[in-house]
């Protein structure tokens, strides 16, 4: 992903970081074991931070990996993390780890994304989940949110869709907020458009009645929004987790993200050991 900047020069670009993170000068020098002073000069293009000055801030202000390679660029320095693409041979702990992970998850869904929402790695549960998407969105590479919310992926099975495309967008805006990536907003005005299916939930209502949906939900424990989605006629309901790499050093593995699907009661487990014992 290219990253588009307000301004040209490294101050501009640290003194934007510092007022999205809503940090005085003071606050951030005393951080950086720096002066006000210093940090004011840098900002205002009148000091030249030094490499080690750069990371330090970077750090500070909890700056992406891709983005501190981009700051020590335009400092006039090389970029210090790698980006190793994921089939690269020293990627292989890498690789095997997450797959590992996902296969120990079974029959629970799990996936890993990338930093545009790629998906990168699935297991048994999400293809499960997948039955049914149109084969249009499952052609490489498959975009997590691209299968979620377009009207021939997920969306019309999943019961509680007005909150949980809700949640996802609004996820979206603050990953765009954070890197500035013309490729992620692109992504998010092409499925924030998306038609939005009918999620009438009829097939055993009544007049007044309750339907399957109301059910699960009420399955379901309220600390965590769900997701309940349909599947052969079985309302499931789980709830959501995302994991990433501690302190990474290379912008693709900071990229990735690993998202968990627990089932939230007792039916949704039963229902995922018996489809895939």
């Amino acid at each position: 992903m290219t990253t588009v900047f307000p301004d040209t020069g490294v101050g501009p670009l640290l003194r934007d970081w510092r007022e999205r993170r809503r940090i005085s000068q003071l606050d951030l020098a005393l951080r950086a074991d720096s002066s006000a002073r210093h940090i004011s000069f840098i900002e205002t293009g009148r000091s030249r931070p030094s490499e080690d000055m750069v990371l330090r801030l970077a750090e500070q202000l909890d700056i992406p990996v891709r983005e501190r390679n981009a700051l020590l660029v335009m400092a006039g320095y090389a970029p210090r993390y790698a980006q190793t693409p994921l089939d690269d041979p020293a990627m292989a702990s890498v690789r095997d780890g997450l797959e590992r992970l996902l296969a120990g998850y079974e029959p629970y869904p799990a996936l890993v994304v990338d930093g545009r929402y790629d998906v990168v790695a699935v297991n048994r549960g999400i293809a499960l989940l997948m039955e049914g998407v149109a084969e249009e969105l499952l052609t490489p590479p498959l975009n997590a949110m691209r299968i979620t919310l377009h009207p021939a992926g997920l969306a019309p099975r999943i019961w509680n869709l007005a909150e949980w495309r809700a949640d996802l967008l609004a996820q979206m805006e603050r990953q765009i907020a954070l890197v500035r990536s013309p490729e992620l907003r692109t992504l998010y005005e092409e499925v924030a458009a998306y038609p939005v299916p009918d999620r009438a939930d009829q097939a055993d209502r009544g007049a007044g009645g309750r339907g399957a949906g109301d059910r699960a939900r009420e399955r379901t424990p309220s600390f965590a929004l769900p997701l309940v989605i349909e599947h052969g006629g079985q309302v499931l309901s789980f709830i959501a987790s995302i994991a990433t790499f501690n302190t990474p050093m290379d912008v693709t593995v900071a990229e990735l993200a690993i998202e968990t699907f627990l089932p939230a009661d007792r039916e949704t487990a039963a229902y995922l050991r018996e489809r895939l014992p």
